[in-house]
């Protein structure tokens, strides 16, 4: 057992020699801010240690190749860990500079550059979509009326009213996803050739415009391409790319380099992660990001590290401003991080809603308004995760964010209710989950 105890004292000050080293590097920053919660729990070192065993646990069980957690709190990092291997072919080790492509975890970021555009005066949430994406002015509502057969086709129908550019940030646009739901219009889009060729924003806008919504607008939560579209119509606003609006208003002002759609620099590609063999897949057109397409997924796009999203999640912790620079205005991030989709509004929660029964949504994030049966976990509470497993939440009550970043898409899911539920306990709130 003394062993056991001076194995961990070492490891624990390469974790803090390696943060050190990445401090240095410019792979991670230092994030310095007033703590706005200062008597908030905190994780002792006993439950940090019980959370980096399960970790590791699921890596020598052979469940995931690897990891990186990343946890902040009252600005500052609390724990840094990184955990098996980036690569099973390779062998290499997981570095904090790892790139993951982060699938929906995305879509807080395209959701955030679509509210600098509101802050900026230039976009409003009630403006409707076809107004910058005029395929949209022609969406028709398809109406299932079929038998198990499929003896009767689609009906379509006009919309009662406009989709609107709250409706894409909150996912009441009707739009669908077509890996998820058997219903006619979710197999429309499942269609392979939604994503066939090398198209770019544009094009892609208009394909989903040309398929029917599977409800009306503001009518019900369904997870969908809602923020792709929205990615385009940044990209009419603007007058620029995606990429480029995002590069110039987000990544570089907030110091995330390794942030971008694909890894055009090959000698970053032996650091991106991969998932074992059998458990690779990729979901709504998401392909390797070492093929460089035109198509700028503002869903599901991107790929960055565990160090640019936390600099990218503090920045709305501290209610959109980090190192002095403004990103959105306080009021902005406030309604982003609320729930939108009440029961006073009447939207309709879908079979597949995803947040969950102790959430709602607000634009971009789930957000959370009950805390879990028998919990006392933290209202206000955002967060998402991506189709490879990955994850983060930002709690304001204890001025804590949370990165995981990982590539095995079977495993995150399980990984991050067990996980949260571990911090959660940790913090002194509870011990189920929802």
């Amino acid at each position: 057992m003394k062993h056991w105890r001076t194995d961990r004292r070492v490891a624990r000050r390469l974790v803090a020699a390696a943060v050190a080293i990445f401090l240095a590097a410019g792979w991670l920053h230092e994030v310095r801010s007033e703590p706005k919660a200062p008597n908030a729990p905190t994780f002792s070192r006993a439950a940090l240690e019980r959370m980096a065993e399960y970790v590791r646990s699921e890596v020598d069980a052979g469940k995931i190749p690897g990891a990186v957690l990343l946890i902040q709190q009252h600005g500052k990092l609390v724990d840094l860990e990184c955990f098996g291997v980036r690569d099973p072919a390779t062998k290499q080790p997981m570095t904090a500079n790892t790139i993951f492509q982060i699938y929906s975890m995305s879509k807080a970021v395209t959701s955030v550059a679509a509210m600098m555009l509101v802050d900026d005066g230039k976009l409003s949430l009630d403006d409707p979509v076809s107004k910058y994406i005029h395929a949209f002015a022609y969406a028709k509502v398809g109406v299932d009326l079929s038998d198990e057969a499929g003896k009767y086709p689609l009906k379509l129908e006009p919309l009662k009213r406009p989709i609107t550019i709250r409706d894409l940030l909150r996912h009441t646009s009707g739009i669908s996803y077509g890996f998820f739901g058997e219903t006619q219009v979710q197999k429309l889009y499942a269609d392979p050739k939604l994503y066939a060729g090398d198209y770019d924003n544009a094009e892609f806008a208009d394909r989903i415009a040309s398929l029917p919504l599977a409800d009306q607008p503001g009518v019900r939560w369904n997870y969908s391409h809602s923020t792709d579209v929205l990615g385009r119509v940044i990209e009419v606003v603007s007058g620029q790319t995606l990429f480029q609006f995002e590069k110039q208003r987000l990544f570089d002002p907030l110091g995330m380099s390794e942030t971008e759609y694909f890894v055009v620099d090959k000698a970053k590609w032996p650091r991106i992660a991969q998932a074992f063999p059998v458990d690779r897949f990729r979901v709504a057109g998401i392909k390797d990001p070492t093929e460089v397409r035109r198509w700028e997924s503002g869903g599901a796009g991107l790929v960055s590290t565990a160090g640019d999203y936390a600099r990218f999640l503090q920045m709305l912790l501290n209610g959109g401003k980090l190192d002095g620079k403004r990103y959105l205005k306080p009021e902005t991030v406030a309604m982003m991080t609320s729930d939108q989709i009440g029961p006073e509004t009447g939207i309709i929660h879908d079979p597949f809603y995803f947040p969950g029964p102790t959430s709602g949504f607000g634009l971009g994030f789930a957000v959370r308004t009950s805390p879990p049966p028998g919990t006392t976990w933290p209202l206000g509470e955002y967060r998402w995760d991506g189709a490879g497993g990955s994850f983060y939440f930002v709690d304001p009550t204890d001025d804590l964010l949370v990165v995981f970043m990982v590539q095995a898409p079977t495993q995150g899911g399980r990984i991050q209710l067990t996980l949260k539920t571990m911090m959660f306990e940790a913090l002194g709130k509870g011990l189920r989950t929802d």
